[in-house]
């Protein structure tokens, strides 16, 4: 089976670095990026070692790279990723994504009925607003927002197909005895999740 590793959302140099610690630990690996310069980097990247690349183009300018290792590769020979340009076509490089980091299942502090309120309220209003959230993390007590249950599920389920990406903490999940009742997102670990913060664009947290 074909390792995964879901890039979307991520900005340069992101998608590269993850596909770089695949590769070193397996000999198939399969990369979604959703923008040209991750894909062409990550081309790059294995193509430099030696792999493998078949690339196919998903709807909604998703790409899947598909690559594998053959006789001779070897990630000793890629070439570093420091020296893979972010912006292949001259120009600036785009911003990172909007991620909205939600460490709560209530919002602000004093009156937890309050915050459960708010928050309910603040999830709903997301849906609208012209500059909505390109990735949504749920981690602390915040995960229980994305389980079964949750009184702000059909507003998580409705951003989904919106496009809204969202990670929910394992981590989290595990100590709160909660890992089997997600509803909502995909379960992340710490790498993505700092990933993904460290290549935002704006990060807000209510």
């Amino acid at each position: 089976m074909s390792f995964l590793v879901d890039a979307k959302g991520l900005s340069c140099p992101q998608p590269v670095i993850l596909t770089k610690k695949a590769l070193e630990a397996n000999d198939d690996v399969t990369v979604l990026v959703d923008n040209v310069t991750s894909r062409e980097n990550v081309m790059r990247l294995a193509s430099s070692a030696g792999c493998s690349i078949q690339v196919t183009e998903q709807p909604g300018g998703i790409f899947s790279l598909h690559i594998t290792k053959g006789p001779g590769a070897s990630m000793d020979k890629a070439i570093p990723v420091e020296e893979l340009p972010c912006d292949i076509s001259g120009k600036p490089a785009p911003g990172g994504p909007n991620v909205f980091v939600i460490a709560s299942d209530t919002m602000g502090k004093g009156d937890d009925e309050l915050g459960t309120i708010l928050m309910k309220a603040f999830i709903h209003t997301i849906q609208d607003l012209d500059d909505r959230p390109d990735v949504l993390v749920f981690y602390n007590t915040g995960v229980r927002l994305a389980v079964n249950g949750s009184a702000v599920l059909d507003d998580l389920k409705a951003l989904e197909e919106k496009g809204v990406k969202i990670l929910v903490c394992g981590t989290c999940l595990n100590f709160f005895e909660l890992t089997g009742d997600v509803a909502a997102g995909i379960v992340s670990n710490m790498y993505d999740i700092a990933g993904t913060m460290s290549g935002a664009g704006r990060i807000v947290q209510p």
